[in-house]
């Protein structure tokens, strides 16, 4: 199947995606060599129909009473989700999370080696961050072109993350990774994940919140059977 004929996948489905891979990568470190949509749709926290509809897309369709087979779907998740190759990122921020970014060796594990960071502090520019120099916000371009890369990630304020957007745009990024807490204005052919940390720490405060209410209602059950008792 050539690109052009590639069947587009959901935006929903892609999302699962990745969670399904670290689960099979799991599985793989523990010898397990099958294992079955109901098995997956557990571990992933979603139901085996939509597991099995998720993998279709890929090609993918188990065998019944056998399965999937662990090492084959990995592979094809990662072709579809372009893993076979790496992806250059740029950080533009060399704030302390910019810098964590630079530093972190992980990502080039998983194909995503960050090969620069670039900032507008002058104070900043020219310090060294794990193996990397902070560059001047004005060489982005340069970085872009020589080290080929595809993908930039935003590190800044909030009042500094949309110029940095167009920044990157401006020279060619079409994929971002926007870590700054706005809602950047961009070109429908840019892609844009936005990781909000504070917005991820409200919807754990909800959880949080309803696991309290639950145990007050449990404990104030107690206390009138003990006192209808």
């Amino acid at each position: 199947m050539t690109q052009l004929q590639r069947r587009r996948i959901p935006d929903a489905a892609v999302a699962r995606l990745p969670v399904y891979l670290q689960i099979l990568n799991n599985l793989a470190n523990t010898n397990v060599l099958r294992f079955s949509s109901d098995e997956l749709a557990a571990l992933a926290g979603v139901n085996a129909a939509k597991v099995r509809k998720d993998l279709s897309y890929l090609g993918s369709y188990g065998t019944r009473g056998v399965g999937y087979e662990v090492t084959y779907l990995m592979y094809q998740i990662k072709r579809e989700l372009g893993l076979m190759r790496e992806w250059n990122v740029v950080v533009v921020g060399a704030g302390n999370l910019g810098c964590a970014l630079a530093k972190f060796g992980g990502f080039a594990a998983r194909g995503f080696p960050v090969v620069g960071i670039v900032d507008i502090d002058p104070k900043k520019i020219g310090q060294i961050t794990g193996l990397l120099a902070i560059a001047d916000a004005r060489e982005l371009g340069n970085i872009v072109r020589d080290q080929k890369v595809k993908i930039g990630a935003i590190t800044t304020s909030s009042a500094g993350a949309q110029s940095a957007a167009d920044a990157l745009i401006d020279v060619g990024i079409t994929s971002i990774l926007n870590f700054a807490p706005v809602v950047l204005s961009t070109p429908s052919s840019v892609s844009v994940r936005n990781v909000d940390l504070g917005v991820e720490l409200q919807i754990l405060s909800y959880y949080e919140q309803m696991r309290a209410e639950s145990g007050d209602s449990s404990q104030n059950s107690q206390k009138l059977s003990h006192v209808n008792a």
